[in-house]
């Protein structure tokens, strides 16, 4: 069967997402939507077999009532993004339709589940994960024992990229959801999945970015959490 993959639209970097799907789109097992706030409507979404939430920039501060003023705030929100993502997040898990969140795409997966963010990292664990110019950072993660990443990783710790300066909030975490690893060197999240998994499609949701980490075809951070996600769609449908 030929997977219906859909990606939501970043403006930057988005060609990143679909050269990750390449070797799969090659051989015809994998077609991709680009997924955009301005012209695609909820016909769209019903024609996909799972979705990929993307990165880019900061969530709207009113979407989780934020501090208005923050330190790296972008000049402008994509509040309209936003809000095409969380109905393409709510749709997937109302249709129990497999979901994997990159960088911002967990962020708003923690926000529509009515967690907080904090709103940055502050200047010494931004030089830990905050992109240097055009260059992601690297960092370790610890991988929580027994999580859902655990077992499609195979892995308790690794190396991966690091390309933002907020996180989501461990102490006001959304419902029903589970950090699956960390940073042990600034102590914030690194993915998310859900707490109780029963009646639940495949949702994951990392911190770091798979789809543009060196060597990803080699990663367990990278090639097993793409392959994860495209079995569990095939098995969904």
């Amino acid at each position: 069967m030929k997977i219906r993959l859909g990606i939501s639209f970043s403006s930057t970097n988005f060609q990143n997402y679909l050269r990750w799907f390449d070797p799969e789109v090659s051989v015809g097992n994998v077609e991709l939507l680009e997924l955009k706030a301005e012209n695609s409507m909820e016909a769209d979404l019903e024609t996909c077999d799972g979705f990929v939430l993307s990165g880019g920039c900061d969530i709207d501060t009113a979407l989780y009532q934020g501090a208005s003023e923050y330190p790296h705030k972008p000049e402008e929100f994509e509040t309209e993004r936003d809000h095409f993502e969380a109905s393409i997040y709510l749709f997937a898990k109302k249709n129990r339709k497999p979901l994997l969140g990159i960088c911002r795409g967990m962020q708003l997966v923690q926000v529509v589940e009515g967690g907080k963010l904090i709103q940055d990292l502050g200047e010494a664990d931004n030089l830990i994960h905050k992109k240097a110019g055009n260059i992601d950072r690297k960092h370790r993660i610890e991988v929580s024992e027994g999580s859902f990443l655990a077992s499609i990783s195979q892995q308790s710790s690794g190396v991966v990229n690091s390309a933002h300066h907020q996180a989501i909030d461990p102490k006001q975490l959304g419902h029903n959801l589970f950090i699956s690893a960390w940073s042990p060197e600034s102590h914030s999240p690194e993915a998310l999945e859900y707490q109780n998994k029963q009646d639940q499609a495949f949702m994951l949701c990392v911190q770091w970015h798979p789809e543009r980490m060196e060597e990803k075809e080699k990663s367990p951070f990278s090639e097993n959490i793409k392959q994860s996600f495209l079995a569990s769609i095939i098995h969904s449908t």
